[in-house]
């Protein structure tokens, strides 16, 4: 190697070892075995290799002199630490949910096997994969049958345990879930093999076929019998409760130094501020303090049936005039004017019941010929023009839209470290930011806005009281429907989101808790006139979408540490 190429190389190295290139170089690795892996599932080798994966970039790690990074480095060092070790906090979860299915998945091995071979590229010995596969059909349907019989004893009192024993109902619908994916992996061998190796139909393809149909009437069974889903509109709301001391870990990672309990109370707090604040709407209204039959008043205000989509457009550009003329965000040309709008169908709606944001397009809910009439009048209802107002800003200009711009092209690197209690927190935040502004001139639109904002409330005290196991799913959706005013579909389709268990439990906390965060922030330089409006705006969205605490912490130049663990109390009703 010449002299000039081997200074290349350990210039290379050496610039490697700040944290931001870690950062790039660790999404690539993780990145590379989510493809690798993709065709096995979540097999028990997958974990391990992801384990080992996480485990040798967190020694990788330790080995920076964190004391002589920059500000950014070190704050970019922590960021990773945190998400390495909520990696591996996550993949034990994961673990867990897989083994507590085993019982009624026992074939499972069969299909992993084979899969990881071919991941591994071995050589395919046909024969001998047929004679693998050949039993598959007959356990899955021996294990259907057997779980027949099971519910059958149950259903007439049978007082033995079961044996096997029957799925809970979010078990079988878990189960069902692993099935698909199962029947997907083995779909995607064949393909491999299929047309390219000689006698592999002879041999493969009456296995195959009836593994295949057999997998596909066992989920089938799971889903509609187990679990009682027979139909899309009737699916039963089912999730699993995750525990205290389960969320008292995620929320450390989340920089959040409260337990649950005391998230709650807050939500209580800011619940029964914004019931103070609609009883004040509603006498403007010659209401009394009938706040409830103000808002039945204000959700008639909707526009007509395939005008929404004009509407929405037209509240946003209101909004991006609204933050421009007062100089309080920087707004770029092409942001304002390159968003877009797409009408969600009336399946989409039965999780998404309200507008939402999708990287480019806001999302608009609102009434389809084929919903039924019930259905189309709670949806034009709970889409009315007082909501929207107060929705269309925090879903696009100063809310989601920018935020997603200004993240694409600064902190590109923080991207992987997306919290809600940014994400989410930042888009509530403006919704109270504009409030104490005054975006909204009529009592109709303030009780648009504090409908939003008890939601909040109502989302922390809901899911966090589910998965402390102190409310059930029908108690969340009455929740929302007597204390907040929804309208039953759409109380229904927000549980059903809320408890599915697609994404982290905290989520739904992250709305107003960040919005407190931010506005805690923005009185500690904002008020105390450190900074302008716009400083303070522009400077969080170029941080990129990170830990509220991280945020602040950049801002007000705080030491920082390896070891660097949550401690903000940022409600104002707490002390540090």
């Amino acid at each position: 190697m010449s002299r000039y190429f081997l200074f290349l190389f350990l210039s290379t190295q050496l610039c490697a070892e700040s944290p931001r290139e870690l950062i790039e170089q660790y999404a690539a690795d993780a990145s590379l075995h989510q493809r690798h892996w993709a065709i096995t599932g979540d097999s028990a080798k997958s974990y391990d290799r992801e384990q080992e994966l996480t485990q040798r970039w967190l020694t990788r790690l330790g080995k920076l002199d964190f004391t002589n990074l920059e500000s950014p480095d070190q704050i970019d060092y922590i960021l990773l630490r945190n998400d390495l070790e909520a990696t591996l906090m996550r993949l034990g979860d994961r673990r867990d949910d897989a083994l507590e299915l085993t019982p009624w998945l026992p074939f499972r091995p069969i299909i992993d096997n084979l899969t990881e071979q071919r991941v591994h590229g071995d050589p395919l010995n046909v024969e001998k994969a047929a004679t693998t596969l050949a039993p598959l059909a007959k356990d899955v349907i021996d294990l259907q049958n057997k779980l027949k019989s099971a519910k059958e004893k149950k259903s007439e009192g049978e007082k033995k345990p079961l044996s096997p024993a029957l799925p809970t109902p979010l078990q079988a619908v878990r189960a069902a879930d692993s099935v698909d994916a199962m029947r997907d992996s083995l779909k995607s061998w064949l393909g491999n093999y299929e047309g390219f190796l000689p006698d592999f139909n002879w041999w493969i393809k009456q296995p195959y076929d009836e593994a295949a149909k057999a997998l596909e009437g066992y989920a089938k069974y799971l889903r509609e019998e187990i679990a009682g889903i027979k139909g899309k509109d009737d699916a039963p709301l089912l999730g699993k409760a995750q525990g205290a001391s389960n969320l008292q870990e995620q929320l450390a990672h989340e920089f959040i130094p409260y337990t649950p309990d005391e998230l709650i109370s807050i939500a209580e707090r800011e619940f029964t501020w914004c019931e103070n604040e609609m009883k004040k709407a509603a006498e403007e209204m010659k209401l009394g303090d009938d706040w409830k039959k103000a808002l039945l008043r204000v959700k008639l205000q909707y526009v007509r049936p395939g005008e929404q989509e004009t509407f929405v457009r037209a509240e946003g550009k209101r909004a991006i005039e609204f933050v421009t003329k007062r100089d309080l965000v920087t707004v770029p040309t092409d942001c304002a004017e390159w968003w877009g709008t797409r009408m969600l169908g009336p399946q989409e709606q039965k999780e998404m019941p309200y507008a939402a944001y999708s990287g480019h397009d806001i999302l608009v809910a609102y009434a389809n010929e084929s919903m039924k009439h019930e259905d189309k009048m709670m949806s034009m209802r709970g889409n009315n023009r007082p909501f929207m107002r107060n929705v269309v800003p925090h879903e696009l200009i100063p809310g989601h839209h920018l935020q997603r711009y200004m993240a694409d092209r600064h902190s590109i690197h923080r991207q992987g470290f997306s919290t809600p209690f940014n994400v989410e927190g930042w888009a509530l935040y403006w919704e109270m930011r504009l409030w104490d502004l005054g975006y909204q001139t009529t009592p109709e639109d303030r009780i648009g806005a504090l409908f939003w904002r008890m939601h909040r409330c109502a989302r922390i005290i809901v899911t966090l009281k589910f998965h402390l196991g102190q409310m059930k799913s029908d108690e969340m959706v009455k929740f929302l429907v007597d204390r907040v005013g929804h309208e039953k579909f759409g109380a229904t389709s927000e549980v059903r989101r809320f408890i599915k268990g697609d994404y982290s439990p905290l989520y739904q906390c992250g709305y107003m808790l960040g919005g407190l965060q931010l506005i805690a922030l923005h009185k500690e330089l904002v008020t105390s006139g450190k900074v302008t409006e716009k400083q303070f705006h522009d400077a969080i969205l170029h941080l990129g979408p990170i830990p509220i605490e991280l945020v602040r912490a950049s801002l007000l130049k705080q030491p920082l540490t390896h070891d660097f663990k949550t401690s903000w109390k940022f409600d104002a009703t707490t002390k540090n």
